[in-house]
């Protein structure tokens, strides 16, 4: 019998995945593929714990072999439409990756855990992309590029991704919060309490509807925003090699490098995250999902 996560386990569970990451495994850059195989096999055999169906989807690098891991929890009656969630695993080699992307992997998978068992009408598939940070950052060398391009060769109806880039860190100190230009700083919180999705225009539409159903599901405060590239950051992940093959996708993130000081530096550590609000994300995108799964 699959294990059911509740509220109460959910922030436990989410630390011991980042735990694992940064404290057991460490850097994960593209030169680590011994960790990188690692990394994979731990989240291969945390999807297959769900029961969930599992298959590795390998790439080719500079002369060396990387891995995409998909699960997929199965609509019955319209399998045909997609909802891709996904977060990438590698890490910069200055940093072991908590909230860079160890959370955004463990909101994967505690997501996935949150709805092992349950019945829904349309197709989730949960992918962890192994390749996203320099130097294939924003190439079609990136595993979520690859993940992209077979699924619009195989002409698959993927309705939308979603994207987990840094879902772990917030502050509550004024002035904590930072924008890429000024005068979002008259329309978002100067304070960096609650979460966001982004992404680009075409993707609007999908983003909004998403967050009014992720609303229902936490009382995390969240907000949106939809802009051109010219808005620095706006694609700064996964979702970019999605939006290359005409597909709708946004990012939730806790902003990154405008909030977090541990950025890719050395600090970027299990401690400095919080759990209890990761929860609150990741409870907020399973109400999201289902309702899209309906």
């Amino acid at each position: 019998m699959v294990q059911r996560e509740t509220v109460t386990d959910a922030p436990a569970y989410l630390r011991d995945v980042v735990t694992m990451l940064c404290r057991e495994i460490g850097f994960r850059t593209y030169r680590d593929t011994d960790r990188l195989d690692k990394t994979a096999q731990y989240i291969s055999d945390r999807f297959a714990s769900l029961t969930l169906p599992v298959t590795r989807q390998t790439f080719r690098y500079n002369g060396k072999t990387y891995q995409n891991i998909i699960a997929e929890l199965r609509g019955n009656a319209s399998p045909e439409q997609v909802l891709v969630v996904g977060a990438h695993y590698d890490t910069v080699r200055t940093t072991p990756g908590a909230d860079d992307n160890a959370s955004g992997v463990a909101g994967v998978l505690g997501l996935a855990r949150l709805l092992a068992g349950t019945t829904l009408s349309k197709t989730v598939r949960f992918v962890a992309f192994a390749l996203e940070e320099p130097p294939v950052y924003r190439t079609h060398n990136m595993g979520s590029y690859h993940c992209a391009r077979i699924l619009h060769d195989n002409a698959e109806r993927v309705e939308g991704m979603i994207c987990l880039e840094m879902i772990g860190y917030f502050c509550d100190q004024p002035g904590c919060q930072h924008y890429p230009l000024p005068f979002l700083n008259l329309k978002f919180p100067n304070t960096g309490n609650y979460i966001a999705l982004v992404g680009n225009l075409r993707s609007k539409g999908f983003t909004v509807e998403m967050a009014k159903y992720f609303r229902a599901g936490t009382d995390l405060p969240v907000v949106t925003l939809n802009a051109p590239p010219v808005v620095l950051g706006i694609d700064f992940s996964d979702h970019w090699s999605f939006n290359k093959f005409g597909y709708r996708a946004f990012m939730v993130t806790d902003t990154a490098f405008y909030r977090n000081p541990n950025y890719h530096a050395p600090t970027d550590l299990p401690e400095t995250l919080d759990f209890a609000r990761m929860a609150k994300v990741v409870e907020g995108l399973k109400a999201a999902v289902e309702e899209w799964g309906k």
